[in-house]
């Protein structure tokens, strides 16, 4: 029998091995656990979908459990709502993530990617900190319409929400660098979101501001909790994805090869990286009501964590599923979640991704990790520094990495 120390997820700090591993046993030998706090853990694939599609269930309505978030807050995120609040919320940013508007955007993303890449550190440098980082955060600020003389602000606050600086030397003082960042950008949407009242084409703050739900406007606080989520949720699950999908190069030899002599097989090594590695290993939901499920049962009102990592990686859905295969088909992961919740920005986190690794290609006639990558330790899933050493397409040499 298992014992409690055995029961929990090893961190990601060796880049999920160890992780992987423990997930395969909690699905095999115990696919539904409750741990020590009372929460309810599910890790098999058709468990995991069960618990996201099921939202008549598995609730979204988590604000109660967040004291830090006030009840205007927890209105307009939409992670934290379930029909018929949440379909209002998303038709009003949906808009933005079309896969018609996305399409629109792809020049410019272009444009980005290779001016972020014309000034890398020649040879060596962190690709989190020069590329999979600032590209989202700067074209989520350019969708939302801030200004450039405020992206350093804009970024500060995303770096502290996202927990990329570290500086925090106790849980305490996490938390409290936490809160003032959250207070910070919250102040800053909102004060953003009073200026362009009346000014729908200001950006996807002023579309915000000028919009309606069940008849009346959006309050500053509600668009500034929908446009800090954008932030947040969308700008990680980027930053992460475009980390992750360098180590799955590294990990799988000739696969970047055959990426690069077959670029149409790019979104097929998103799909699988996708599943491989999905930036958000987890979702939350709540139980309305006592639930069988997984050969068990869980009481009303108990918190649920499912497994996305877990459930990409069973054997029941996926055969071989540690084997990292671009030709897998059908690939029905987990990776951008499933029923209303869906990732919103899914399509623009897919035209990032096949963007960037395709000029990536085109700059660089070699690209190698140098190096260990740093890893974050539990919330999210892939690296937070990673250091790769290039050759130009037009340089004769390769750089090694720098000691």
């Amino acid at each position: 029998m298992a014992t409690e120390e055995s029961l929990h997820m090893p961190p990601f700090v060796d880049g999920g091995a160890e992780a992987l591993s423990w997930l395969r046993r909690m699905r095999d030998d115990q696919p539904l656990w409750a741990d020590a706090r009372g929460m309810y853990h599910v890790f098999r694939y058709d468990d995991v979908q069960a618990v996201m599609s099921d939202h008549a269930r598995f609730s979204s309505n988590l604000g109660h459990f967040m004291p830090g978030f006030d009840a205007e807050q927890v209105s307009a995120n939409l992670s934290l709502q379930d029909p018929p609040g949440h379909r209002q919320l998303r038709t009003l940013v949906s808009q933005a993530f079309t896969p018609r508007t996305v399409a629109a955007l792809r020049p410019r993303i272009a444009k980005i990617t290779r001016e972020l890449l014309d000034s890398v550190p020649d040879h060596t440098f962190d690709f989190v900190e020069h590329v999979a980082y600032p590209l989202p955060v700067t074209v989520i600020a350019e969708l939302l319409g801030i200004s450039p003389g405020d992206r350093a602000f804009f970024r500060s606050c995303a770096d502290a929400l996202l927990g990329t600086q570290e500086t925090a030397t106790s849980a305490a003082d996490q938390a409290r660098a936490l809160a003032e960042a959250n207070k910070e950008l919250h102040e800053y949407l909102s004060a953003e979101a009073r200026r362009r009242r009346g000014d729908a084409s200001s950006g996807l703050i002023g579309a915000l501001a000028a919009a309606e739900l069940d008849g009346q406007r959006l309050t500053d606080g509600q668009v500034a909790t929908l446009s800090g989520l954008l932030l947040t949720a969308g700008h990680l699950t980027i930053t992460l994805l475009l980390g992750n999908i360098l180590l799955s190069l590294r990990d799988n030899p000739g696969v970047e090869s055959r990426l690069r002599g077959d670029r149409l097989a790019v979104p097929a090594a998103v799909e699988e990286t996708l599943r491989f590695r999905p930036p958000f290993h987890r979702v939350v939901r709540v139980t309305t009501r006592e639930v069988e499920i997984a050969g068990g049962v869980i009481p009303a009102r108990r918190v649920v964590m499912a497994s996305t990592l877990s459930a990409n990686h069973d054997d029941r859905q996926f055969p071989e599923p540690d084997r990292f295969d671009i030709d897998r088909h059908p690939i029905r992961h987990l990776g951008f979640g499933r029923g209303i919740h869906f990732c919103l920005g899914g399509p623009l986190a897919r035209a990032e991704t096949e963007i960037a690794l395709n000029l990536l290609f085109d700059e660089f006639a070699e690209v190698a990790l140098a190096g260990e990558p740093v890893f974050h330790d539990t919330e999210f899933y892939g690296p937070k520094q990673l250091t790769v050493s290039v050759r130009r397409s037009a340089d004769n040499t390769l750089c090694t990495a720098k000691k």
